[in-house]
C-alpha cells in the first residue's frame, strides 16, 4: 500500500499543488517555514481523517480562504483508491472513498495505516501520561474498529459524568440514579479498552527492545514497558463506586482508563527521570518503528512512514543506524523532510529504493531528482 498521487488545494500555505510520489522514498527539502511539514500533514490527514497538528480543521485553510481540499490516490494490491477530504468553514467535514461519502468518519480510520515521527515527539517520553495514552490509542484505533468505538463512547460518557458532577456541586443536589446509569455505560467499554491496552503493551515491549538495541548500538540496554491502570486488580464498577465521594468533591472522575499510563524504563530506571538525550532519541525512534511493525502485523499492510525534520535533532551515528535499520527491514513508502538537501542526498544515495526528491519553497514543491 502506498500513496501514488497527492493534490492539495488551499491547505495551509499551499494554493494548489499536485505531486506524484514514489512507492519507496520521497524526500522534501527546503528552509524552515516553506511547507515541507505541511505535505506530510496532508498525507497524515488523508490516512487518519484529521491533522496531526493542534490546529482545528478551519485553521488549516490557507490564509484568506474558507475551505481546503485534499485528494490522494492510494495503490493497494491491484486496486487504486481515491480518498478526498473536503473542509469548509461552518460546514461538516466530508471524507470520500471513491466518490462515496462516509456516514461516519471513524469508518475510514485504519484503512491506510500511517506512522508519523516528528522532532518534538520526545515529549511523549518526558511529559504527562496523556501523550502516551494518545500513542496507544492512535495505534489500536488503526487496527481495531471496536476499540475505536469503545474509546469514542468512553470519552463521550466521561464528559457527561464530569459535567453532571459539576452541576451537582453548583446546585447542591446529587442524582445517584444518573451517576449509576453513566457508570453502567462506562464500565463495559472501559473494560474492553483496558484489556486491549494490556495486551498491546506486552507486544510493544518485545518490539521496542529489539529495535532499540539496534538504534542505540548497545546490546546490554533493555527497554521495559509497563502498562499501569487502576483497573489491574479492581472491577470498573467497584472502582467508580469507591471513588465517588472524591469525584463529588473534585467535580471530576478521578479514576478510570483515562488515567492509565505506559511506564517506560531502560535498565530498570524510569526514562522520565534518568534517560540521557541520546537514550530518549533512540527510544522515541524505537517506539514509533515498533508502532509501524505492530500496524503492519495487524493490518497485513505496510504503513506510510513519515519522518519530519529528524536529522537536525539526531547525531550522525544515530542517523546512520536508523537508515541501516530502514534498509535492512521491509519498509514500504517513506516520506522524509530536511532543511539540508546535500545532507539528505548523501544519507539516501546508497539506498536501493525508487526515490523522488522535491525542493519546497513558499508552498510550492518542484521535482529535483527521480530514480524511478
Amino acid at each position: 500500500m502506498y500513496l501514488q498521487r497527492l493534490v492539495l488545494t488551499n491547505f495551509k500555505n499551499y494554493d494548489w499543488q499536485s505531486l506524484e510520489l514514489s512507492p519507496g522514498l520521497n524526500c522534501f527539502t527546503g528552509l524552515n517555514g516553506m511547507g515541507k511539514t505541511n505535505l506530510l500533514d496532508a498525507i497524515y490527514f488523508l490516512c487518519i481523517g484529521k491533522s496531526r497538528s493542534a490546529l482545528t480543521d478551519a485553521q488549516l485553510c490557507r490564509h484568506g480562504t474558507d475551505f481546503f481540499r485534499l485528494e490522494g490516490w492510494f495503490q493497494t494490491d491491484d486496486k487504486l483508491v481515491q480518498i478526498v477530504a473536503k473542509v469548509q468553514q461552518g460546514k461538516r467535514k466530508i471524507l470520500e472513498n471513491n466518490n462515496l461519502q462516509y456516514a461516519n468518519l471513524s469508518e475510514h480510520l485504519g484503512l491506510f495505516p500511517v506512522v508519523f515521527i516528528g522532532p518534538d515527539d520526545t515529549q511523549m517520553l518526558t511529559e504527562g501520561s496523556e501523550e502516551r495514552r494518545k500513542f496507544i490509542d492512535n495505534t489500536l484505533s488503526q487496527t481495531d474498529p471496536t476499540y475505536l468505538r469503545c474509546l469514542m463512547t468512553y470519552q463521550k460518557v466521561l464528559l457527561q459524568r464530569n459535567t453532571a458532577l459539576k452541576q451537582f456541586a453548583e446546585r447542591g443536589a446529587f442524582d445517584a440514579g444518573l451517576i449509576q446509569a453513566l457508570d453502567a455505560q462506562l464500565a463495559p467499554v472501559g473494560r474492553y479498552i483496558h484489556q486491549k491496552r494490556k495486551v498491546f503493551a506486552i507486544e510493544l515491549e518485545a518490539l521496542v527492545s529489539l529495535i532499540y538495541r539496534h538504534l542505540a548500538n548497545n546490546e546490554e540496554e533493555r527497554v521495559q514497558s509497563r502498562y499501569c491502570s487502576s483497573l489491574q486488580d479492581t472491577a470498573f464498577e467497584d472502582l467508580l463506586a469507591r471513588n465517588l465521594d472524591k469525584d463529588r468533591l473534585l467535580q471530576r472522575t478521578t479514576a478510570g482508563i483515562h488515567r492509565d499510563d505506559l511506564e517506560l524504563s531502560i535498565r530498570s530506571l524510569p526514562v522520565k527521570r534518568f534517560a540521557s538525550q541520546g537514550q530518549l532519541k533512540s527510544l522515541l525512534l524505537a517506539l514509533k518503528l515498533a508502532q509501524y511493525r505492530y500496524l503492519e502485523n495487524q493490518k497485513g499492510l505496510q504503513p506510510v512512514l513519515l519522518l519530519d525534520d529528524l536529522f537536525d535533532k539526531l547525531d550522525a551515528p544515530r542517523v546512520a543506524r536508523l537508515f541501516q535499520y530502514l534498509q535492512s527491514g521491509s519498509f514500504g513508502q517513506v516520506c522524509i523532510t530536511d532543511t539540508d538537501a546535500a545532507r539528505l542526498e548523501k544519507i539516501v544515495q546508497n539506498l536501493a529504493v525508487p526515490l523522488y526528491h522535491y525542493q519546497v519553497q513558499n508552498g510550492s514543491a518542484q521535482l529535483q531528482n527521480s530514480t524511478l
